[in-house]
């Protein structure tokens, strides 16, 4: 699973990131083993409940057993028999206790009928912060009332959700072949994991389609997705490769999934394991829980994986999850974590991996800086005191969290450096080889890579995977001139002693030399020749370890790495430094030398920092930036180029604002807009006039911007739709605060429609976020409005107060 990290920055609080070392996680007992589930389902679709009938074939797993106890959660249990004969069974809205004819011998099978009805939204579990739900089973705008939304159906189970919609051992470590029969109205297509065998039509005008999957996985990856879908056929060899999207994507859905066969080739490649699945097919749900999931060959994405040519040509925003979701299928679904404690088993291997395809495919300045943004992430929670392998912990939900995920992504990249590449894939290829099928343990990780590399690596295990935290190193330098050394001196600040390899660059005139030193005690010193003077002296020179570094630097030395550092993340920090000194003239050159930076995010990062003030002695830089205005070969760059001309305000440039809003990229369009919004206001505006929709909808930021600026009464009801959202949901304090003035003043106006917009917003944010309170917020948020209301002197006072009370009372159902 790829997660969504949501910033809900008005109420998510501490607590979801709090750990409770109470009570011990143990990997669950297998009494018994799942052997095969076979299903036959069918929905009411008015009452969002699911008739199913299953068989469950198991076997103890080593002491005899007469009893079977399976999870099904918030079901109705209407018959359990065995052979057509009933059985026994008690049911406490959680798990049935089934009493067995006989005491089941070891690797004995048998199998248990169970018809039940599924009823998702009587479901009690809650979700996470990157799982937002729980209930197993989605009906989406299942009666249609909805003329914005499609009617869908989609089930997510990790982490143990699928017991809501099927009786089975919901727990990580089982694994299960699988068939099942879904039966829908014809207009429907069915997803569903393996081959569909057959479609049988029936004469109420349904279907039934037969989804046959013979191999081992896990419950939490059983999936079904049903709507209104076109098919755009795609293949890696012989193999099906389908992505599933609504109508108006299907011309769009190889571009945005089209690079799906090269990343199953490339993965195949590195691991040394052939593709292990018989298909491998992506689908789009509406509302979805999370970033998306993967459900052994049936992925599925949230919408946000929806995009247009417009965005595409500005990056991709779904690819990294793509490429996590794919690798998933080497890492979770064939080799499974065998307790949500080794969770990084799954998904710390699907986040590196996003840092090896952005390597193959776009070079290592663009998987560092990826793994660099990772690597913040977990910085910037409070995830310093949590284990890599946690079995403390208050709910298996907080385990998909920035430690499982990024610091583990950034731990494989450390264990890779320190074995060679040679080796750590080779070591991958014998775990993915000994477990295939099966689940595992970190332990068993550590074993396979120990036997590959000959080295004991209980120390590397032992403080990145069973311990927390990272160096926190301070940093001073003592030269010998006579002797022509300079001794490294390297403290570590943090109360756990890590030891670990460590890069050092001596850069001389002209010269450039790494030296590979192994720290392993608290205070360590490494003496290191150098033939002049050294310009500079780079730490963690590779990037590879995760740490914090102190040391004092000046001017010259930023200047220099800027320039001669190799690494994104050096060549960053050196950037972010010289940017706060531009009043220096050196400091300024350098930034704006970096406007000719050979990696994308340099450039656009000088572009978005340059001081420009005095721009009459700047004309040579501003000359370079209007050329990269039209010509930079990325478009993200084109348009941080216009952002930052648009701050001149010089009508000179006005041509140039107008030809960005040609561009096929909307990233452009909405910083050209803005930017000649300044110097030709009426223009500007005629301008996001003509827009289509779908390219308003997309550059919906600066259009408010505008709009609001302009005071335009006529487009408050397309601000309202993106309310909620930007107040919210965004990290950039400048675009809460834009939104909070268009909550403002929608609030205290006379607009119904943009009002309606809004709280129909509301409603729908409150309910889909309602396990953080955000429904909560909703309330507080229209009483608010009710109270301004009351208090205007508005010709639509009533029909406005009308409007708000009717959505108070649907975000209360």
């Amino acid at each position: 699973m790829r997660k969504v990290v949501l910033v809900l920055v008005a109420f998510i609080s501490i607590q979801f990131y709090a750990q409770n070392a109470s009570e011990y996680r143990a990997e669950r007992d297998k009494v018994h083993n799942l052997v095969h589930t076979k299903l036959k389902v069918d929905f009411d679709f008015d009452k969002q409940t699911m008739n199913g009938e299953a068989w469950v074939t198991a076997k103890p797993h080593f002491y005899a057993s007469d009893r079977l106890v399976l999870d099904a959660k918030a079901m109705v249990i209407h018959s359990i028999t065995m052979d057509s004969k009933p059985l026994n069974f008690n049911y406490d809205d959680f798990q049935i206790i089934i009493n067995l004819p006989k005491k089941y011998k070891r690797d004995e099978q048998f199998t248990v009928y169970i018809k039940y009805t599924a009823q998702p939204e009587k479901v009690k579990q809650k979700g996470s912060a990157a799982i937002t739900s729980a209930k197993g089973l989605y009906f989406i705008n299942p009666t249609g009332i909805d003329k914005t939304k499609p009617t869908q159906i989609w089930t997510q189970g990790e982490t143990e959700a699928s017991s809501c919609w099927f009786p089975t051992i919901d727990a990580p470590n089982q694994k299960t072949s699988q068939e099942i029969y879904i039966t829908v109205p014809n207009k429907y297509v069915t997803l569903s994991n393996g081959r569909l065998e057959n479609q049988k039509n029936n004469s109420d005008g349904t279907r039934t389609d037969y989804w046959n999957f013979t191999q081992k996985h896990t419950p939490y990856l059983f999936f079904m997705g049903i709507g209104e879908y076109e098919i755009i056929k795609d293949s890696y060899k012989d193999i099906p490769v389908d992505y599933y999207v609504e109508k108006e994507y299907a011309p769009y859905a190889k571009e945005i999934f089209g690079k799906t066969p090269e990343m199953l080739a490339f993965f195949s490649k590195i691991t040394g394991i052939e593709y292990p699945w018989n298909k491998y097919a992506q689908i789009v749900g509406r509302d979805y829980v999370s970033g998306a999931m993967e459900n052994t060959t049936a992925v599925i994405h949230g919408e946000q994986a929806y995009q247009t040519p417009g965005e595409l040509i500005d990056g991709n925003r779904q690819e990294n999850t793509i490429a996590h979701e794919a690798f998933h299928h080497w890492f979770g679904d064939l080799v499974t974590t065998e307790s949500w404690s080794n969770l990084t088993l799954n998904e710390s291997f699907a986040n590196y991996s996003e840092y090896l395809w952005r390597e193959y495919k776009y070079g290592k300045d663009d998987a560092d800086a990826h793994l660099f943004t990772a690597i913040q992430g977990y910085k910037s929670g409070q995830n310093y005191d949590k284990h890599l392998v946690r079995f403390y912990y208050d709910d298996k939900e907080d385990m998909f969290d920035a430690v499982s995920y990024n610091k583990g992504g950034a731990i494989l990249h450390m264990l890779r450096s320190y074995v060679g590449d040679a080796a750590f894939f080779e070591a991958l290829n014998k775990y993915l080889t000994d477990f295939k099928y099966q689940v595992a343990e970190v332990h068993q990780l550590r074993l396979v890579f120990e036997e590959i590399t000959g080295k004991d690596l209980n120390w590397f295990f032992n403080q990145w995977y069973f311990g927390n935290g990272h160096p926190k190193l301070d940093i001073s330098y003592d030269y010998n001139e006579l002797r022509k050394t300079v001794t490294v001196n390297v403290y570590q600040t943090q109360s756990e002693e890590f030891k670990f390899p460590l890069a050092i660059d001596i850069f001389e005139e002209g010269k450039q030399t790494r030296h590979e030193v192994f720290v392993d005690r608290k205070e360590s010193s490494f003496t290191l020749p150098y033939t002049k003077q050294p310009k500079l002296i780079q730490i963690n020179a590779d990037g590879v370890l995760l740490c914090d570094i102190n040391e004092n630097k000046v001017l010259s030395d930023y200047i220099f790495q800027l320039k001669n550092a190799k690494s994104y993340m050096h060549k960053r920090e050196a950037l972010l430094e010289l940017i706060d000194k531009q009043d220096d003239n050196d400091a300024f050159d350098a930034v704006a030398n970096a406007l000719n930076d050979s990696f994308y995010l340099i450039r656009k990062l000088a572009l978005e920092n340059i001081n420009l003030i005095n721009k009459f002695s700047k004309r040579q830089a501003i000359d370079k930036i209007k050329q990269m205005a039209s010509n930079d070969p990325k478009t993200v760059v084109q348009a941080a180029a216009i952002e930052t001309l648009g701050k001149l305000t010089d009508p000179e440039l006005k041509p140039i604002f107008v030809k960005g809003l040609q561009s096929p990229s909307y990233s452009v369009i909405g910083k050209s807009l803005v930017s000649l919004y300044y110097i030709d206001k009426p223009l500007a505006v005629a301008k996001s006039k003509e827009l289509p929709d779908e390219v308003k909808k997309i550059i919906a930021t600066p259009l408010t911007r505008i709009y609001l600026e302009e005071n335009d009464e006529e487009e408050l009801t397309f601000i309202a739709g993106n309310v909620i959202s930007g107040m919210y949901l965004s990290q950039d304090r400048n675009t809460q605060s834009l939104y909070k003035k268009a909550y403002d003043k929608i609030a205290e106006g006379n607009n119904s429609r943009a009002i309606q917009n809004l709280v129909n917003d509301i409603v729908n944010k409150g309910k889909q976020y309602k396990q953080y309170g955000f429904h909560n917020v909703g309330i507080d948020l229209m009483k608010k409005m009710v109270k301004t209301q009351q208090s205007a002197n508005k010709s639509n006072k009533i029909k406005n107060i009308a409007i708000i009370q009717d959505a108070m009372t649907r975000l209360l159902e």
